[in-house]
């Protein structure tokens, strides 16, 4: 099977821990402001935090702009879309999808069963 270079990857420890930080934010933080937010219960070097986001923004899960002489990061994306994108990349690495599927839906609760057979008929009155 092919591999998509760029297709989503999950996230280490320490790239998830400043992607919540992000998520968390009303707006675009500085490298300080991520660091500053992580060091209330982790112990981390500013220069960490900083080349941590300087990787999540070359994976494009975020997005940066220059505020004066700092960098102000913002994730690319809802928490949602990247846990959907990473779904969507296991169905297509698992080889047979179709048994993944059935496979995931035997796995999940009562209650993400009737979301995902709310959102399936969502699906089938959009398309008609």
């Amino acid at each position: 099977m092919p591999t998509d270079e760029k297709a989503p990857r999950p996230l280490g420890d320490l790239e998830r821990l400043v992607m919540e930080q992000l998520w968390a934010a009303d707006g675009a933080l500085t490298v300080r402001e991520v660091h500053e937010r992580l060091s209330g219960t982790r112990e981390l070097a500013y220069t960490t935090v900083m080349t941590v986001l300087d990787r999540l923004a070359k994976k494009q899960l975020t997005e940066r702009e220059r505020a004066g002489k700092a960098w102000q990061y913002k994730a690319a994306a809802p928490r949602e879309e990247m846990a959907a994108d990473l779904m969507r990349d296991a169905l297509d690495r698992a080889g047979d999808r179709r048994e993944a599927l059935v496979r995931f839906v035997g796995q999940v609760s009562d209650e993400e069963a009737a979301l995902l057979r709310d959102a399936l008929a969502r699906l089938e009155a959009r398309d008609g």
